[in-house]
């Protein structure tokens, strides 16, 4: 049995129905292809971890998904990186646009071999993301509780973000109202957006 990672089970879950299909076709190529590969969350998406450094991840979008393949200068066939948006084979919206699994199976065999020998490919540094916008509703609330705003404050900014991303996406007044009860409880006990998923690994 594939070891999996409850948080990309969520992941694929909460994408759009286009995405779904796209999503587990590659989580499962790659475990066929590779059965000793780690599954982690990294950047808000799946990655695809071998001896330690990554292989490949894959994200999905509004209206189209991305696979890209960590390694793709240095893989025969896999076309060079575009942004995290277009990954290494542009905008995927259906299954057909995947590389056939015999082709899959070929590149993940590559990057393997690129991770057996431990060869790394330098990247150019990205530029710090700005601080997150925290969401009116989440900063009336945290005035409100000494607890919870000190334990923000002392969050990395990624785990701020995804609390405030979170609760911006809600389109409805009372689900907003509801995350931000729900993340003011769990901030002050200094739980991370994600801690129920962490906590199983």
């Amino acid at each position: 049995m594939p070891t999996t990672d409850p948080r990309v089970d969520a992941y694929i879950a909460k994408s759009n129905d286009f995405a779904k299909p796209i999503l587990t076709r590659i989580r499962e190529m790659v475990h066929v292809a590779c059965p000793d590969v780690v599954e982690t969350i990294k950047w808000s998406s799946p990655f695809f971890d071998y001896k330690g450094q990554m292989m490949c991840a894959m994200a999905a979008f509004k209206e189209h998904c991305s696979l890209i393949f960590w390694k793709a200068s240095l893989i025969e066939g896999v076309p060079p990186n575009g942004d995290k948006s277009r990954g290494s084979f542009g905008r995927l919206t259906s299954v057909k646009e995947l590389p056939s699994k015999t082709q899959f199976n070929g590149f993940i065999k590559a990057a393997m071999k690129l991770n057996d020998q431990g060869i790394t490919v330098k990247r150019p540094k990205a530029g710090a993301k700005p601080e997150a916008k925290v969401p009116k509703e989440l900063a009336a609330a945290l005035k409100k509780s000494k607890k919870a705003t000190t334990a923000f404050a002392k969050f990395p900014p990624g785990q701020r973000r995804e609390y405030c991303e979170w609760i911006a996406e809600a389109k409805r007044e009372e689900t907003k109202d509801k995350r931000v009860a729900q993340a003011i409880e769990w901030i002050a006990e200094g739980k991370t957006r994600n801690w129920k998923y962490e906590s199983q690994r």
